[in-house]
Formats: structure tokens, sequence, C-alpha cells
């Protein structure tokens, strides 16, 4: 892993640019080698972006509400369900759907953040709390867990994380990074041989207005960081050094959710409303283009992806080919 100094300047937002068109709460986007795009859909499936930019709906499933996905070695999607009745659904490229992984030993899952596949087809699966409505964005709460699904069936590997979000291994494999959105930490976790996740550490501590959610690891190692509400795109070195890409908020809000946030009274119009003058409340980042030096975001309430070009290229993902 690099640990020369942080390439990634400052970006003003003239530089971001727009992709997609219609989109209906765009959290979660994937790329890959050939040019495309596949986004999440509130309507409940997978917007598929062509390379030409014609786009269709895979699926439209009731009582799926999309966020992480991933694409999986046979072109249909694993997708972690915000509604209800949560749990991991399979989406068909045909646009049917159905359950996929509604238990872990017995017990329900409930509504699921996120999952993400490694290089070794194991699938990755956060969920940020069992708690509902506004109590669950509290600082004072940390009862997340994740949860890998591999051959030998599905198991909650961590526990006690604090409102876990999305997740990424490192280049050598040996090491998962997790997003704490409202302990406003970066984690890292030692990955078993089998799976299991051992050590725990904490990478970097965030301050004010920085509620990190989406993550990408780029090919030097470092965790790209996306924090919703004040629309910052973060660089943190493998050490946990900071260096702030992007940013689109609001002082005045920020200064309002600091307070509210202390106090554990967030609730979730001021999360999920936006203040900016650009970015939509971004969620989260994709590394695409031919050289993976194109990034794009993902947003809570954009009807587009927010783009721009990276010095550095992302990470090849376990579907870049696919």
């Amino acid at each position: 892993m690099d640990s020369q100094p942080n390439p990634a300047p400052l970006l003003p937002l003239s530089a971001v640019r727009e992709a997609g068109v219609n989109l209906n709460r765009p959290e979660c986007v994937l790329a890959t080698a050939a040019g495309d795009l596949y986004v999440s859909d509130k309507a409940g499936g997978i917007r598929h972006i062509q390379p030409g930019g014609s786009a269709r709906l895979i699926g439209a499933q009731a009582g799926l509400i999309p966020n992480g996905f991933a694409l999986l070695p046979d072109g249909s999607f694993a997708v972690a369900n915000l509604a209800d009745e949560g749990g991991v659904w399979r989406v068909q490229r045909d646009g049917s759907a159905a359950p996929h992984i509604m238990e872990i030993d017995g017990v329900a899952l409930p509504s699921v953040n996120f999952v993400w596949l490694d290089d070794r087809e194991r699938l990755w699966i956060c969920v940020s709390t069992v708690r509902k409505g506004d109590h669950q964005f509290r600082r004072d709460i940390a009862d997340g867990y994740i949860a890998v699904h591999d051959g030998q069936g599905t198991r909650v590997v961590a526990q006690d994380v604090h409102w876990t979000n999305e997740c990424r291994m490192d280049p050598t494999g040996a090491y998962l990074y997790v997003n704490e959105t409202f302990g406003r930490r970066l984690l890292r976790f030692r990955v078993a041989p089998n799976g299991d996740l051992g050590e725990r550490t904490v990478i970097t501590e965030f301050g004010k207005g920085t509620y990190p959610d989406g993550m990408a690891i780029d090919e030097a190692g470092h965790i790209w960081v996306i924090s919703v509400v004040s629309n910052r795109v973060i660089r943190v070195s493998p050490d946990g050094r900071q260096q702030l890409v992007l940013e689109d908020g609001d002082p005045a809000h920020i200064d309002r959710l600091e307070t509210e946030y202390l106090a554990n009274r967030l609730s979730r119009p001021m999360v999920y409303d936006n203040h900016s003058k650009k970015l939509q409340n971004i969620t989260s980042i994709a590394f695409g283009g031919p050289d993976r030096k194109t990034a794009y975001l993902g947003s809570i309430n954009g009807a587009s992806l927010a783009v721009f070009d990276s010095p550095v290229a992302g990470l090849k993902p376990a579907h870049w080919n696919g």
C-alpha cells in the first residue's frame, strides 16, 4: 500500500458533472469494465445505465427498497432490502425477484443496509441497527452487525457496530473496512481465511458534520469515504490520515445537526433533507471508466449521479468484468 503523500486535491464544485437521468433515490452505484452503470432504484429494482446513456429498470418488486447491492457472477443481483420485510433479495436480469437470505440461525434479518461481494465470492451483509425510526440515529447505541454468506452458509461475524454502513476489503484481502455512520468512525477488521472477523481497529474518527456512509478503495489502498448530510468526499490513508477531496454543505444546517446529534435527537428529516448547492446528499462512490479514474457518486435525493475525475484509480471490484 502507498505511503506517499495523498495526491487527491480539493476539487471545486465546477469539476462535478452528471450522468444518468430520471433516477429514483440512487443511493448505491456499481460500474463495470464494459461501461455499464447499475444504480439502486426506490421503485424496487436496479436501474441499468448503458454506455450510450439509455437506461432500463430491472425489476419493480413491491416490498423491496433497494440500497446496497452486489452484481453476482451469474449476472443477477443480491440486493439489501431497507423495507420492513428486510433481508437480502435476489433480482434476476428478467426482472423477477425473490427473497434470498432472510434469516441467520433462525433469527429474521431486519432491514439490511448493504451487501458486497469480494474476490472469493463471499457476500458481506451489513445491518445498521435493529431499531426503527428516529431512535436509530443515536450516538450512544451500537447494535449493528456484519454477517458473511459463503459456501458454509450465513453467519454473524461482528457485532456491536455503531450503525454499520458500507464495507470493503483492502487490496491484500487481509482486512475489511467498515463505516460506522453515527459512531463517526472508520473501522478495520482482520479477516481470517474462513471469513471470520478478528481484531477490530479504529482507523480514524471523523469530526463535526461528517457521517461516513459509502466507501471505495483505490489502488494505493486508501479509503474514499462519503459523508451524507455534509456532502463530503474524504480520502483516508491506511494509517488514518484524512484529506478532504470534495465538499458541498450548508454550515448552518451542519451546526443544527451537530447540536441534535450530541443530544441524541437526530431525526430522519434532518439527515435526509438536502442543504447544498449542487450535490444531492451523496451516499456512495464507485470508480469506473476505462482506467477506473471516473468517480460516480450515489445520493439520497438526486435524479442523476454526480461524477468527477479522480487522480488515482479505484481498486478493481470482483464484478468489474461482469
